[in-house]
């Protein structure tokens, strides 16, 4: 899953990002308001973290300017604030939620994965294809009750292909929402997980569309291989 840091203190929004990224998301960064809204009009993000004292454009009018352009992307506001009438104003223009700084990093992990469950509508907080479950929030796995170990990028392939089970998903797709924006290499990189997925998964378990791209089936675990 693909987010988005808006944050003008780098050190912080650097640990964010590392963070993230060890927990399996791909993340961009912005550090001021006036190209976090650019991120946002290039690409499709699953959640963007947003901090209120911005250069250039704070975050209340990001927030608000997003609301009013239907763009109803997951918000979590960060601020140093701790006034009530702050808080008011930034959901009021739009946030899903807010983080006061400072904050310790599993509080923040255990907050986003409750934006992205609800996302722009309503999420189960477990999904399932056939014998296959994930579980966002845990990151964890069962095929037929029996837990199986991914790698963290493993699981945000599969999380992807389940989010979009029976629908067919381009190599370009998954790029662009489990890799970062300073993704620089080949494609076929999105083979190689697929490959180990399907070693996990059974053969079957995800087809592969010629000259379209995959698509997990309905019974993601009809061959699994032990």
């Amino acid at each position: 899953m693909r987010l988005l840091v808006i944050e003008d203190e780098e050190l912080l929004a650097a640990s964010i990002k590392a963070g993230l990224e060890e927990e399996g998301f791909a993340v961009d960064v912005a550090h001021d308001g006036e190209v976090g809204l650019w991120h946002i009009q290039e690409h499709s993000y699953d959640a963007v973290i947003l901090d209120l004292m911005l250069p250039k454009v704070n975050g209340y009018k990001v927030c608000a300017s997003l609301r009013e352009q239907g763009n109803w992307v997951p918000i979590l506001m960060l601020t140093a604030k701790t006034g009530e009438w702050d808080v008011a104003e930034g959901l009021d223009t739009g946030a899903d939620d807010y983080l006061t700084k400072p904050f310790s990093f599993v509080i923040l992990l255990a907050r986003i994965r409750a934006l992205l469950r609800r996302g722009t509508t309503e999420r189960p907080a477990v999904m399932q294809a056939g014998g296959l479950q994930l579980d966002p929030a845990t990151r964890s796995v069962e095929i037929d009750g029996r837990p199986v170990d991914f790698t963290a990028k493993e699981f945000a392939v599969l999380h992807f292909l389940m989010r979009h089970a029976g629908e067919v998903v381009s190599k370009t797709d998954i790029v662009e929402n489990v890799w970062d924006v300073e993704f620089d290499s080949d494609l076929n990189i999105v083979e190689v997980y697929v490959g180990s997925l399907r070693k996990k998964l059974g053969k079957g378990a995800i087809e592969t569309i010629r000259g379209a791209g995959y698509r997990l089936s309905d019974d993601a675990t009809g061959n699994v291989t032990e």
